[in-house]
């Protein structure tokens, strides 16, 4: 649909759906200051025209809304995702009459992909130098604990070394020098596969790094894509036309020919640096680890760049609405490449990997397991920490109608599975250690085994200042801190009988009131437990079954080894307070 950025800020502006502003705004904590406010007010996206100390002009806030990723994209990307899968059993096997009542269907698919278009048909190539500085660059430092002004909409490309497929990615780059960054390749990411490849090979990994160019570009390099699906294809569904691209002498790579900025490089073999701290999308920071860094060569530019930015951190921010038009439009799919799933949504709130429920079929005995079980295993799917599954038809995106379907049907010596000792999302710190914690699968299936209570009547509960209810069956109790009572969980579990019988989840909270609504509750419960440390029964082993029983208490309150949540610095507070209508004058 838009071929470039600057067709999606042209109809943005005929739109009224973004604002140029023209005074000097600081880069550093100001610029993503003011924009996390205006995400919290769902208002436009913002063109910084004025941006301090540099001479490029920065685009933030470009998917902050609903109604603006629908701009981005319009209906034809669901469309023939909707069209495609209702087509597979009619053209499996193919025949003349069904190809002929889809032709329409299937000429649009032979119409995705790239084509190659000459250097001076492609505006990237405006000017190309190797005499660059990286942090000339309007990259912005969003918290005030960030190491180094931040990259935060790169699009990274890489191929397999030997298989050449390629992947294009975004993994935060950090600018720590003129002409060398942090690159932020987690364990479980196509980028980070391609690398290991060329590590093993004790060879170098070329590398690209295009900012801007179409709008499909940033939303396929966030899409969760299977390994075997190629993101520019992703990108060329998303358009609607074919992705441009154009090849330059003593580049490994093509070039993307309508993108603002191309940066290339190489990223060397057995090279480590500390990487962050860094206030990332679970609204956390995450701490400095060392990561591979990226030596940049060359620049290709257009003459008039534009640089596209966001800004992550507690949700909701841009990734939130990102992730729901993926999630909204890849959703046809999952019946097709998970046979037996009928329903899947991972919650934005809660980082996505914290946190996945699905809708699945149950036509004999714990069916709905073997159908989580192949969840975990898809894809970056197998980052999530906590699934919920149920074969209750219900509305995922309402979360309490979910976890009351699931605990309608849940018995816990039954029903809930504890995975030990796993890989982790490189981002979540509740597993004690980097990059390793634990899972969890609660099931709520066939039939319901109880009538969950909605209101409280346990009375008062030993150190507890507040007990509140979520949904039905769920209470949040708030108490002692975790510094104050590390085992105040276990100390819980003995009030079941009086307190809790008739409850079987309680959520331990440091403030009780996040149940009053949906999110607060997601990114308070899910970003601070790991379910192997967190989750309390009372249980037996029975040889190798655990069976617990009883009301399950997880204990979600700040831990001490925890990142601090990002919170604005009071002195940017006071600053963008003073200047709020100074920013919007013309």
């Amino acid at each position: 649909m838009h071929s470039n950025l600057r067709s999606f800020i042209s109809m943005l502006q005929k739109e009224k759906e973004i604002i140029t502003i023209s005074q000097e705004v600081d880069p550093y904590l100001e610029l993503p200051e003011l924009h996390r406010r205006v995400i919290d007010e769902q208002g436009p996206a913002l063109l910084f025209t004025n941006v301090k100390g540099k001479n490029t002009p920065v685009v933030t806030n470009l998917f902050g809304t609903i109604r603006r990723v629908d701009m981005a994209f319009g209906p034809k990307p669901e469309n023939i995702v909707k069209d495609l899968v209702s087509s597979i059993d009619e053209l499996m096997p193919p025949t003349f009459s069904a190809l002929w009542k889809r032709k329409g269907l299937l000429k649009d698919v032979a119409s995705l992909g790239t084509k190659t278009v000459s250097n001076k048909n492609a505006p990237i190539n405006e000017i190309s130098t190797t005499s660059f500085n990286m942090q000339d660059l309007p990259a912005l430092t969003g918290w005030h604990l960030d190491s180094n002004p931040f990259v935060t909409l790169p699009l990274v490309y890489t191929e397999h070394p030997d298989k050449h497929e390629h992947n294009l990615g975004m993994y935060r780059i950090e600018i720590k020098e003129p002409k060398k960054t942090g690159i932020h390749w987690q364990i479980h990411k196509g980028g980070g596969f391609h690398y290991h490849a060329a590590e093993q090979r004790n060879e170098a990994l070329p590398v690209t790094l295009f900012l801007g160019g179409p709008p499909a570009l940033m939303i396929s390099a966030i899409a969760p894509l299977p390994e075997a699906v190629p993101e520019l294809m992703f990108s060329s569904l998303l358009m609607g036309e074919k992705l441009k691209m154009t090849n330059v002498a003593g580049h490994p790579h093509p070039l993307i020919a309508e993108a603002e900025f191309a940066f290339g490089g190489h990223v060397p073999p057995h090279v480590r640096e500390p990487e962050g701290p860094f206030g990332d999308h679970y609204g956390y920071y995450s701490w400095a680890h060392d990561f591979p860094i990226f030596n940049v060569e060359k620049m290709w530019r257009r003459k008039d760049a534009i640089y596209p930015a966001t800004v992550v951190g507690k949700p909701r921010q841009e990734d939130y609405f990102i992730g729901e038009y993926l999630q909204r439009l890849m959703s046809p799919l999952f019946p097709v490449v998970m046979n037996g799933v009928r329903d899947l949504w991972t919650y934005a709130e809660t980082g996505f990997h914290a946190l996945a429920g699905a809708v699945v079929r149950e036509s004999y005995y714990k069916e709905g397991l073997a159908h989580a079980f192949r969840i975990m295993g898809e894809g970056q799917l197998t980052l999530t920490k906590f699934l919920m599954v149920t074969n209750k038809p219900v509305n995922l995106q309402n979360f309490s109608e979910l976890l009351e379907g699931v605990l309608e049907r849940f018995l816990p010596e039954r029903d809930l599975l504890i995975i030990h000792d796993t890989s982790m999302d490189t981002l979540d710190y509740t597993g004690r250690k980097f990059n390793t914690g634990s899972k969890a699968i609660m099931t709520g299936l066939g039939e319901p085994v109880r009538e969950l209570p909605r209101a409280y009547h346990g009375g008062p509960v030993g150190r507890a200042d507040n007990v509140e209810v979520f949904c039905g069956g769920c209470l949040c109790v708030s108490g002692p801190t975790f510094e104050e009572a590390p085992d105040y969980a276990e100390e819980l579990l003995k009030s079941t009988v009086s307190s809790f019988e008739e409850w079987p989840l309680v959520i331990l909270v440091d403030d009780a009131s996040i149940a009053r609504e949906q999110s607060s509750f997601l990114w308070t419960v899910f970003t601070r437990f790991d379910p192997a440390y967190d989750v309390h029964a009372k249980g037996t082993i029975d040889r190798n079954r655990v069976r617990y029983e009883g009301t399950i208490i997880i204990d979600a309150r700040m831990k001490p080894f925890y990142p601090p949540v990002v919170e604005t610095r009071e002195d940017i507070k006071n600053l963008v307070d003073s200047r709020w209508t100074e920013y919007f004058k013309s």
